[in-house]
């Protein structure tokens, strides 16, 4: 379950009739628990509450009592030996009447009269699974909204088919947009009195509903119509009571779904809410997930957006205007500088959704320039901050306009904060017609003419939102010497999940660049943000963590340098989304750029922040290199090469059974059988089999059938279906690349999981046929297991590799052939070797298990770990004559060797 539907789950429970016995089970039910769960806790197999009511182990114990007696239990079920032997984290004490709870992990308390205990429902979001977090916990009323909304949405879709097509959907769209604003007008005093807008429904409107669409049409159609015009527009004398809004929210149609009986209920419940207390910050994007049927799944799992967001915004540009507040003090000429250039700083998100970004920007500025009007004894000055100062360009036309209308909010609730609510109100109607957000597609778009260069004035207003030109979005403003930012959290999509119009996008910008094919789709955006920035400005963009490893790195940062440009701050890999046990983990890094500067640089690591002299496009304190494919290696290791490829359609392959069959049948047969591992068989201990035949017993293998069956559909494979395979039409009976070891194999998985600490690096025996799913380096020193399989190997690996969704896509050509190594003198390679063997040794103490076992982070071996353990402390010393401190310090030491040792050796 989502935070939605808890939300609903336990409303509906609050005004069901109470009862005391049933109580504790529906609101674990409400609250997403599985009925398996709550049928052992009926039985008492699984109740573990010494007080007559229901304990489950690890999460809440829960009683009902006379009225009265709340507080009473409640310190009851606290002092309980059974709430601590079972590690409750929730105690729970109702009467029907009154509600008492406490959180024993984070200290929450909750004290409320019984029907107003869903307000608090983000206080028990860790009983569906879901870490709770501030901004949760603050946000109940934008969840319940939107739960309500969504209700009332559907329902209308229901109703109106044809509403829910793709060419009415804009209009739906528009027309929840106009809702909402009637919702916070009427609620806030911009409506002349409370309940205007939905009283006038419940009046005019009749019992089923037939006539609600006519009355709402006849409110919108009067929020278009100035003051001066009303005379001749035959307005009913109840709509005549609606301000002139227009701003273009109400012009054009107003055209208006019918509403059924149950869709009118829903709108009243929706206009029953307290809408003051909307958050603009993240209701945007929960009001998107409405309108977006992709996103409705996720409904509510936009919370942990805000502080993520600061995450990019403060080392853009808040932090350095705090440390300007500070530094100016009580200095009324300094404050007022100030002032002025915070007036001129323009924020633009060139993939603004619903205006998450934006809205958060703005506020944070407002708060600045509130303290600097009360350091100068000006509180009550009205703002020099203009919305019209942060510009966004958003794909989809709902998401484009309830980013405007969250500015516009935001702009009123800072002005009431700020300034107060006579002062707010008098200056918020009309609507500035103004339009700051284009909707279009960003990678196709001229970002300057939608934010021109500060000092050139543009002239242009759009009477509506949709009628906004795509090529620009020009404002009547002037921004002489003010600062550009560019800043959000653009599309990631992987090069082999792109659509066609996507990849078009890519090919469109990518100005020459061969290798766009390759590129993530958020790529399009940084390219983008580069070139606008030679103009002017900076940038920071959250962005999936793969554009700073791998091979992505040459594709994104290879011309940064070259443009002047430099990576000022960097957050290392982050979860975007870490709050919902359902919601899949987005590992993300943020990124921001500029043109060179002598101004400090940060790198932000688990929330502690460091300045560093350098950051390169592996987001480390480094030189400014690229990671290039090596042919051989910079240092001195063996020769590493992929597996061999068979080029068969997998005819070649065999199972146990399928091996032991043809033996069985013909006993020579065995000559022409190996046994092969590529990554998953050897991390998994899977046991696979090949036909390996030999030139001189090619004629043998013809003349058994199952085997001579297989060779001819690989003839067929090689003739029509592989240009390469056509090369070994000769040789239908061999791989493409046939190498085999004398004594031995060293096997390196080409795919494997980022979880493990070490990569999964092992020895096979000479018979043993390695595929092209690994790599192999062949008769190699032992030695060789102790360096791939170390810390310092894995940090390596972890900024270049490449990814396969999150696993590590190991290649020779970047990951081992670029590691630098000291040089090793015999003892060194004596030392290494013995660890290596440890290691071997304690993986044979624990056979059968397979390496998936063994590496599992939370199941492994303690021999074996002591045994990596002696085998890091032994490569380390011989690096720096002690242990790294962590993985920064080994890839900062491990860029500087690379920089001195590609200086000797070509790429």
């Amino acid at each position: 379950m989502n935070p939605v539907e808890i939300e609903q789950a336990i409303s509906d429970l609050a005004e069901a009739p109470f009862d005391a016995t049933e109580f504790p089970y529906a609101f674990l039910e409400a609250f997403g628990r599985k009925e398996t769960e709550i049928k052992k806790l009926r039985k008492g197999d699984s109740n573990k509450s010494d007080l007559g009511g229901v304990l489950q182990r690890n999460n809440i114990h829960i009683a009902t009592c006379a009225p009265g007696e709340v507080s009473q239990t409640l310190a009851a079920l606290k002092a309980s030996p059974a709430t601590a032997k079972h590690k409750a984290k929730f105690i729970l004490a109702t009467d029907g009447q009154t509600f008492e709870a406490e959180d024993l992990i984070g200290g929450d308390t909750v004290a409320c009269a019984y029907p107003d205990f869903p307000d608090s429902f983000g206080v028990f979001l860790p009983l569906a699974g879901i870490s709770t977090v501030k901004q949760i916990k603050e946000s109940a009323f934008d969840i319940k909204a939107t739960g309500r909304l969504n209700r009332l949405y559907m329902e209308l879709l229901k109703d109106n088919p044809d509403w829910g097509k793709i060419d009415r959907r804009p209009d739906m769209n528009h027309f929840m947009a106009r809702l909402i604003f009637c919702f916070f007008a009427e609620d806030t005093d911009i409506f002349a009195s409370s309940r205007l807008f939905t009283g006038t429904i419940e009046q005019m409107s009749n019992r089923d509903g037939t006539n609600t669409h006519e009355i709402i049409s006849e409110i919108f159609r009067a929020m278009n119509v100035p003051l001066a015009d009303r005379a001749d527009a035959n307005l009913p004398r109840w709509a005549d009571a609606f301000p002139y809004v227009n701003g273009g929210l109400f012009s054009g149609s107003t055209e208006v779904p019918r509403f059924s009986k149950i869709a009118q209920r829903y709108l009243s419940h929706i206009g029953g809410l307290d809408w003051t207390k909307i958050n603009p910050d993240i209701f945007g994007s929960m009001i998107q997930a409405v309108a977006d049927e992709s996103e409705r799944s996720a409904l509510g799992m936009h919370y942990t957006s805000v502080p993520n967001i600061l995450k990019v915004l403060n080392p853009l540009f808040l932090d350095d205007l705090n440390a300007a507040l500070e530094e100016a003090g009580d200095n009324a000429r300094k404050l007022l500088n100030l002032r002025n250039r915070i007036a001129k700083i323009r924020v633009f998100d060139p993939a603004c959704g619903s205006g998450n970004f934006l809205v958060i920007a703005y506020k944070q500025l407002r708060a600045i320039e509130a303290e600097i009007n009360r350091r100068r004894g000006e509180a009550d000055r009205k703002t020099d901050i203009p919305l019209t100062n942060f510009r966004g360009i958003e794909l989809r036309d709902f998401s484009a306009e309830i980013a405007r209308l969250a500015l516009i909010i935001a702009e009123y609730q800072c002005d009431v904060t700020y300034r107060g609510q006579k002062e707010a109100l008098a200056e918020f109607l009309p609507l500035d017609s103004q339009n700051w957000i284009t909707c279009g597609n960003a990678l196709r778009l001229d970002w300057l003419s939608i934010c021109p260069p500060t000092g050139t004035g543009v002239k242009f207003q759009a009477e509506d939102l949709f009628q906004t030109p795509l090529d620009q979005a020009q404002i009547d403003f002037e921004n002489a010497g003010g600062e550009t930012y560019i800043c959000g959290n653009p599309p990631y999509v992987g090069d082999k999940n792109q659509t066609i119009d996507q990849k078009s996008d890519l090919k469109h910008i990518a100005g020459g660049r061969k290798d766009y094919k390759a590129a993530d789709y958020v790529t399009g955006w940084i390219w983008k943000a580069s070139d606008f920035i030679k103009v002017e400005g900076s940038f920071a963009f959250v962005t999936t963590n793969s554009i700073c490893q791998g091979v992505q790195v040459p594709i994104v940062w290879g011309d940064l340098e070259s443009k002047g440009q430099e990576i000022y701050f960097a957050h290392r890999s982050f979860y975007w989304k870490n709050n919902a046990s359902n919601n899949a983990n987005v590992i993300c890094v943020i990124v921001g750029v500029r043109n060179k500067s002598s101004q400090k640089k940060y790198i932000y690591d688990a929330g502690i922040k460091r300045e560093v002299s350098n950051i390169n496009a592996y987001l480390v304190d480094g030189p400014s290199l690229i990671v290039l494919k090596h042919p051989s290696p910079i240092a001195a290791l063996p020769q590493m090469v992929a597996g061999n490829i068979p080029r068969d359609q997998a005819n070649f392959m065999l199972s146990h059974e399928e091996r032991n069959h043809i033996i069985a049948s013909h006993p020579g047969a065995e000559a022409i059988i190996r046994r092969i591992q590529g990554s998953r068989e050897f991390i998994n201990g899977i046991e696979r089999y090949c036909l390996w035949i030999p030139d001189h017993l090619s004629q043998f293998a013809w003349e058994i059938p199952e085997v001579a069956e297989r060779l001819k559909r690989i003839v067929e494979y090689r003739r029509y279906g592989s240009e390469r395979g056509k090369l070994g039409l000769d040789t239908p009976h061999r791989f493409e690349r046939t190498i085999v070891a004398k004594e031995r194999t060293i096997i390196v998985p080409r795919v494997s999981s980022e979880r493990r600490e070490y990569l999964p690096v092992g020895v096979l025996e000479k018979d043993i046929i390695v595929s092209d799913a690994a790599q192999a380096i062949y008769d190699a020193p032992l030695y060789v297991i102790s360096i791939v399989g170390s810390k310092l190997h894995r940090a390596w690996v972890d900024v270049t590799a490449g990814r396969m969704k999150s696993d590590f896509r190991y290649s020779s050509g970047v990951c081992y052939n670029s590691f630098p190594i000291p040089k090793l003198t015999e003892k060194n390679r004596k030392d290494l070797t013995r660890c290596a063997e440890d290691i071997l040794l304690a993986r044979e103490a624990h056979f059968p298990a397979t390496i998936a076992d063994l590496y599992d982070p939370e199941k492994m071996p303690a021999n074996l770990r002591a045994a990596h353990d002696r085998n890091d402390e032994t490569l380390e010393r011989i690096y720096i004559g002690r242990r790294f401190k962590n993985d920064t310090e080994r890839l900062e030491k491990l860029f500087d060797m690379y920089t001195k040792m590609t200086m000797k050796v070509p790429a």
